[in-house]
């Protein structure tokens, strides 16, 4: 079976909000640096020509500058989902490195191309006399945030004492404040690397009224990473908690829930006996800080997906622990009374790895009336993972669909019917679920497929070969009306990936775009789009992590003519 690969770009937010906690959990030095259309039914190549791609901006090459850092004008590897304002005519984000300094920047361009504008590149680090890499503003953004005109956000590293800042920008670019640097870190001779405010910010920010409210994977006042809350003007930055690792979890990880004023989180790992991890409340006055439940291995471990909330309850899924190591679905009230292991999954022993519901959840629950969905990325039947169903109270869990087994192809591919490795979350219309496998199908280069939620009617709608219509969907995809949007990391007419679109009857893929061939690292319009689609009116826009005229990534967008995409010839 094909090994599936953690994509790097994810623990920045750029297949999900929730992100999958890959940064922060192993090292805090762990910070980020893939003619003829095949398909299902013939389409009129006239009707394919009708979409117009256009490459909304290259990121220009990067260069050694004399420090040996690699800078250019405009940032580069874009990776993280663009967000847009109010009106839909602008798209924000950000590139993870390049700019004037190395550090990355944050950026603006208008839906039609124009406009491109580097609203704040990150200034130059340098060593200080502990041998961090510091400077004013932070280096590394990671996903934005949008209220009024005032981007917000956090970058993972730099600022006073490299260790992470909160940072705001207008959207005009002016008014850039770096809103806190957190301090330096130190090991305090016992056990861990501590200081008063948190190290590290992976994940995003919340925003409620004028305060923004997030965590830090390290740090705090016992090196277990903290909740901090910090006002929108830079006023006011609290140390809501500082977790202690043994007894309350560390290395919180993923978005956190806000309801009234209360925040939930998870810890992936720490807290208790069993140090397998946490769920947490907080309020955000920074009182009332409750382990709501610790993990202790037996009941799961390491919650990484993100929690839900639906009225007093929470529900998440831990990639880990439950009665055989193969993960489990949770649920707890707010309070944190009526912790439910819902759904041990069971045991996937070697050689072959299979079990009856899945293992390994990655991705975020969906909740509909009384029901959870989610995906088990490995696992099941035949060890290529699950999309299962189980209701809010554990009973009648479901392997709604267990995909099937593979076998060798002559070129020594594993290949199978359906799809293997649904690593992407679930989206649901009516009563079908609607998701995409990374690997597998026919040619072993992954699936998109539809299963209804009481696990009939499981379609595999269409199988990538991994030629001219891409291969590997690592992202999620996007519906409107019966057409589902997405974008291979690879394949293509050069390898380089492709966005496709699909009618949810299976009928009518059709290759989009495919990114175009490199020249060494460089190509017009970009490569390896592992970022999910931005869909605005009749436009798709995204990120593509590499190539581009300068190989350090581009922007696109992707404009359609429904009607000749969906009338007859």
């Amino acid at each position: 079976m094909k090994t599936h690969i953690t994509n790097p770009f994810t623990c920045l937010g750029a297949v999900s909000g929730e992100a999958r906690a890959c940064l922060g959990v192993a090292s805090r030095e762990a910070w980020v640096l893939p003619a003829l259309i095949a398909v299902l039914n013939l389409i009129p190549a006239g009707r394919v020509m009708a979409q117009t791609f256009t490459t909304l901006h290259n990121f220009t090459a990067t260069s050694a500058n004399s420090s040996g850092v690699y800078t250019n004008s405009d940032g580069a590897n874009p990776v993280a989902v663009l967000i847009t304002n109010a009106s839909g005519n602008t798209l924000y984000g950000t590139a993870n490195i390049g700019g004037g300094s190395g550090n990355g920047l944050v950026f603006a361009v208008n839906t039609d191309g124009t406009g491109f504008t580097n609203l704040h590149s990150f200034t130059a680090s340098s060593t200080n006399s502990s041998g961090v890499y510091t400077n004013s503003d932070g280096a590394g953004p990671g996903g934005l945030i949008l209220s009024g005109n005032t981007l917000y956000g956090t970058a993972v590293r730099g600022g006073s004492s490299g260790d992470g800042t909160v940072f705001a920008v207008n959207t005009d670019g002016a008014g850039f404040a770096t809103l806190h640097s957190f301090t330096a870190i130190a090991y305090n001779g016992l056990c861990c690397e501590t200081n008063s405010d948190g190290a590290n910010p992976f994940s995003g920010l919340v925003l409620s009224g004028n305060t923004l409210y997030g965590t830090a994977n390290y740090g705090g006042r016992s090196g277990g990473g903290t909740v901090f809350a910090v006002n929108t003007d830079g006023t006011g930055f609290t140390n809501l908690h500082s977790f202690i690792y043994a007894t309350e979890g560390g290395g919180p990880v993923g978005r956190l829930v806000l309801s009234s004023n209360t925040l939930y989180g998870t810890a992936s790992g720490g807290g208790g006996s069993g140090g397998a991890g946490t769920v947490f409340a907080v309020n955000t006055d920074g009182t009332g800080f409750t382990n709501l439940h610790s993990f202790t291995g037996y009941d799961g471990a390491s919650p990484q997906g993100g929690l839900i909330l639906s009225g007093n309850t929470l529900y998440g899924t831990t990639q880990e622990g439950g009665s055989a190591s193969s993960g489990t679905v949770f649920a707890v009230n707010t309070d944190g009374t009526g912790f439910t292991n819902l759904y041990s999954f069971t045991a996937a022993y070697y050689p072959d790895f299979t079990n009856s519901g899945g293992s390994l959840p990655q991705s975020r629950l969906i909740l509909s009336g009384n029901t959870l969905y989610g995906t088990a990325s490995d696992g099941g039947s035949f060890a290529h993972g699950t999309v299962f169903a189980v209701n809010t109270d554990g009973t009648s869990f479901t392997p709604l669909h267990s995909f099937t087994a593979s076998s060798t192809n002559s070129s020594g591919v594993y290949t199978n019917s359906d799809g293997a490795n649904p690593v992407a979350g679930l989206i649901l219309s009516d009563n079908t679920l609607y998701g995409t496998a990374e690997y597998g199908g026919s040619s072993g280069n992954g699936t998109v497929f539809k299963v209804n939620t009481n696990g009939t009617g499981f379609t595999s709608l269409y199988a990538f070969t991994g030629g001219s219509d891409g291969a590997n969907p690592y992202a999620g995809l996007v519906l409107t009306n019966n057409t589902l949007y997405g974008t291979t990391a690879a394949g293509g007419s050069s390898g380089n990936g492709v966005v496709f679109k699909l009618n949810t009857d299976g009928t009518g893929f059709a290759t989009l775009h495919s990114f175009a061939a490199l020249n060494g690292t460089t190509n017009r319009d970009g490569a390896n789009p592992y970022a999910g689609l931005t869909l605005l009116g009749d436009a798709l826009f995204g990120t593509a992590a590499a190539g581009g005229t300068s190989g350090s990534g581009t922007a696109f967008r992707l404009k359609h003519r429904w009607h000749q995409l969906h009338d007859p010839a």
